[in-house]
């Protein structure tokens, strides 16, 4: 009964909240229509009731609008980035209506474009500023131990562990961990202060006696037994009951659960970045390139020409590559060796004291020079300033065979420099250990990129990476 009554407050509490939510959005969006309106001519209420009915009618769309992109649910433990997205995202949508609202009334002249533009862009910031906020406050009180939610996790060992590791790093979400069952009764070696059960009848009551609200289960997808009995035990009863699958023995990266054509699916072989990362590093490379080229063009005539009095031959040297997702395209480089006929099919890397290559040549490999070109294929959008480097096709052949997940470099796009270059994986990879070392990098970048990672890279590339004793 005592259960039964907390989970009727926690409903009672979400509701409330929502309703809060509500209002305060509402005085939101009125304080900036008039705010705007302020600074341009003067009081809404003054000024004619026309923008008034137009601000009204923007309150009722967000009311009835804002509700269907859930920026009232509850976002306890979800990234606020997201948040702000949605909230954005709902209101002008709201505002579009509006706008559709004004011209089909053709009142379009009637009404400041200028004062309906600057309260969009006022509006959108302040309920994007009002959530921040709310959400600061509610981490600063849940991280005091006020507003938690109790949390009973279903697991083995490593994959619950891991899990309560991750709520241990966010205290700000509010969830507070009371107990672990294992269903194999091996739950030894929880974290402390939890109470651990290795029986299903004493967990169960357990839960329902100390009004427990949420319920994890961290499980294999093999469990789907143990998943139909706590579903078909507490089916019933309002407790949160959430699947996190213990997927790592079929994933080849850390993986995520997206939306495709409406239903959610866990990816288990599939890039790990999202695609607002991917826009975000695309966006990175395609500044960077435009800048290196810019800055670098005077050093980009020195070179051409002492490459075309080395030796006779064109100034760049060009191969085919492997890009994202597997794309040949045309790589670019200085040239460096004299010109000489390759047998079809085999490609023959340079050695140390390679006959083939010329003085100039030499230099601009030691110190990397030979690779600025590359620029250009990151203009195209053919290459990333950092990534994995791209080898020759008859290579990826090779070390696909031999090299376990080899391919899933080229989940993303190749790069001039990479993880595995700044730690010393780079030139000749004489032996097959050099390249497993090499994929293991690349696959690591992978997983764990992000904008910052990119700049520490391309900073110890300029630091460090110019000269290296395995570049010839």
């Amino acid at each position: 009964m005592q259960a039964d009554i907390r989970q009727y407050g926690v409903g009672v509490r979400n509701d409330f909240n929502g309703v809060v939510a509500r209002l305060a959005d509402v005085a939101t969006i009125a304080g900036m229509a008039e705010l705007t309106a302020q600074s341009r001519f003067g009081s809404l209420l003054t000024h004619g009731t026309l923008d008034a009915l137009f601000v009204a009618f923007s309150i009722a769309c967000a009311l009835a609008l804002m509700p269907a992109f859930g920026v009232y649910q509850s976002w306890r433990g979800r990234s606020t980035l997201q948040l702000a997205q949605r909230v954005l995202f709902a209101w002008l949508c709201v505002q579009v209506c509006c706008g559709l609202l004004i011209f089909s009334l053709h009142y379009a002249n009637d009404v400041s474009r200028q004062w309906f533009e600057y309260w969009t862009a006022a509006g959108g910031a302040a309920l994007i500023g009002t959530r921040m906020v709310a959400y600061a406050i509610l981490s600063r009180l849940r991280h005091a131990g006020l507003n938690q939610r109790l949390v009973a996790l279903v697991g083995e060992s490593v994959h619950c562990r891991s899990v309560l590791r991750k709520i241990d790093a966010v205290p700000g979400s509010g969830f507070r961990p009371a107990a672990v069952y294992d269903p194999h009764g091996n739950a030894s070696g929880a974290a402390p202060g939890l109470r651990v059960f290795s029986e299903f009848g004493p967990f169960v009551d357990y839960v329902r006696e100390a009004g427990i609200q949420e319920l994890w289960l961290a499980l294999p997808l093999s469990e789907q037994p143990t998943i139909l009995r706590f579903l078909d035990t507490f089916r019933d009863e309002l407790i949160n009951i959430r699947l996190m699958p213990d997927v790592r023995g079929l994933a080849l990266f850390e993986s995520g659960v997206v939306e495709l054509a409406g239903s959610p699916a866990i990816n288990l072989a599939a890039s790990p970045l999202s695609p607002a990362a991917l826009a975000q590093k695309a966006l990175f490379d395609r500044v960077f390139a435009a800048c290196a080229l810019l800055a670098l063009a005077p050093l980009f005539a020195l070179i051409a020409l002492a490459v075309k009095f080395s030796s006779p031959g064109p100034v760049f040297f060009r191969q085919s590559r492997k890009g994202a997702n597997g794309r040949v395209f045309r790589i670019y480089k200085f040239r460096s060796m004299r010109v000489h006929q390759q047998t079809h099919g085999v490609v023959q890397q340079a050695t140390r004291h390679d006959a083939r290559i010329t003085q100039v040549g030499a230099f601009l490999r030691r110190t990397s020079l030979d690779e600025l070109p590359q620029f250009i294929n990151v203009l195209r959008g053919e290459m990333s300033v950092v990534g994995p480097r791209p080898h020759a096709i008859e290579h990826d052949e090779l070390y696909g065979k031999l090299i376990d997940r080899y391919i899933h470099r080229y989940r993303i796009k190749p790069g001039i420099t990479g993880w595995a270059q700044v730690n010393g994986y780079r030139g000749e990879t004489d032996r097959i250990e050099k390249m497993q070392r090499r994929v293991e990098h690349d696959l690591y970048y992978l997983c764990n990129w992000s904008l910052v990672l990119d700049m520490r890279i391309v900073a110890a590339t300029v630091i460090k990476g110019f000269i290296h004793r395995n570049a010839y």
